[in-house]
């Protein structure tokens, strides 16, 4: 089945503009790093044990936006008891025929599932949605604060557990309006810090909403948010060197700058204590806030290795068919080239794969199970067509030190 139409020569220029600036920025990269990073070798394969579980015909049929979190608030690895909230942004509700939504299929803008677990079991994972008094499918997020404008609606960025708050769940929520009717057509604004106070699915719609600071434009570098990632380098979270502080990692400028920022989980609430990343220490100053790596995508992850290492794992520059992996010598880096370990084979199909992430608690020791995305130019006539284009897909990696 065609899917859209094969891309412009004005997309491949910007394609091969892009792969360029990643060849140099990470040279540049390497160049001013002062630490010795140790090369790793990566193997790659599709997980489809894993992709096979969000393939759906009936009620949740597709979504982006797949984050996981534990909900005993621990990462680790291996334990057959745990139990795992799945976060989705824009998702379609409906039924599939051939692959072909059924008329009256409708798009919400979060949805979960819940999985008892952690193999890819299919009667083991429970998708859930909001519904009206009329029952119809809604969102469980809708913006509704002080910072929340007329028809802008949530996409969520990550979440924990917080042990520190009488295991209270928070996820970061992205403001976000429609400026046009493409796909890309939108733009984030504020982000809001979501708390659900006990995460049981019935008190999801009992959530409170808290207003941040933490999207802005910075003078220099422009548009700057944060969410996009949580690393918790605590005890309570099994972290195996733990330094008692919650990481959350965002998005700066269009270069696609990693920063970062950190923050006792008791402190969570207190923006006044949360400090940012100036390049060379922890600043309180939210502009002070400086790029650690370039060329990442809007979600990511960050994780531990075995040998004391960290792996930053996205999509190259945001869309492209490589997931790419950096290795550093902390949380924060200094970060060294990029790893380009998988290859997405939709890409050649005319998808365009984003957002790839690792999902730690999930995974088997030296290796990573990582999720991604797809989408299209022309979205919204596509996944009338072809309800496929539309669900995460995961791949695992391993790895090792280079002998």
């Amino acid at each position: 089945m065609e899917i859209a139409e094969k891309y412009t020569s004005a997309f491949y220029t910007l394609v091969v503009s892009i792969s360029l600036f990643l060849i140099i920025g990470c040279a540049e990269t390497k160049k001013l790093t002062s630490e010795t990073i140790p090369s790793y070798t990566f193997t790659s394969e599709p997980a489809d044990e894993w992709t096979s579980l969000m393939e759906r015909e009936s009620g949740w049929f597709g979504a982006d936006g797949v984050f996981t979190i534990p909900l005993d608030g621990s990462e680790r690895q291996g334990d057959a008891e745990k139990k795992t909230l799945f976060i989705f942004s824009d998702t379609y509700i409906g039924e599939v025929e051939n692959r072909v939504p059924k008329d009256g299929n409708v798009m919400v803008n979060n949805t979960m599932a819940w999985l008892d677990g952690i193999k890819p079991l299919e009667d083991k994972l429970e998708f859930t949605w909001n519904e009206d008094d009329k029952g119809n499918p809604k969102s469980y997020f809708i913006p509704n604060n002080k910072l929340s404008e007329e028809g802008e609606y949530f996409w969520l960025g990550d979440g924990f557990v917080n042990k520190e708050m009488d295991d209270a769940m928070y996820i970061f929520a992205y403001h976000v309006h429609k400026t046009g009717p493409n796909v890309f057509d939108f733009q984030q604004t504020n982000i809001s810090l979501l708390k659900i106070n006990k995460p049981y699915k019935e008190n999801f719609l009992k959530q409170e909403q808290i207003p941040t600071s933490l999207g802005f434009v910075h003078p220099k570098y422009g548009r700057v948010y944060f969410g996009s990632g949580i690393f918790n380098n605590t005890k309570a979270a099994s972290a195996s060197n733990p330094d008692g502080y919650l990481y959350i990692y965002g998005l700066m400028g269009e270069d696609k700058s990693l920063i970062a920022a950190r923050v006792k989980p008791k402190n969570i609430e207190d923006f006044a204590k949360w400090r940012y990343w100036d390049g060379k220490g922890w600043n309180k100053d939210k502009m002070a806030v400086a790029p650690i790596t370039n060329g990442i995508s809007n979600e990511l992850s960050v994780t531990p290795t075995e040998d004391g290492h960290y792996l930053l794992t996205f999509q190259v520059f945001g869309i492209s068919d490589k997931v790419g992996i950096q290795v550093g010598t902390s949380p924060i880096g200094p970060f060294g080239p990029i790893n380009e370990v998988y290859t997405c084979p939709e890409y050649a199909e005319g998808l365009l794969p984003y957002n790839a992430k690792a999902h730690y608690h999930l995974s088997s020791t030296g290796e990573l199970l990582i999720s991604y995305n797809t989408i299209t130019f022309d979205f919204w006539e596509d996944i009338q067509k072809d309800a496929t284009i539309y669900h995460p897909r995961f791949i695992r990696v391993k790895y090792k030190v280079a002998e």
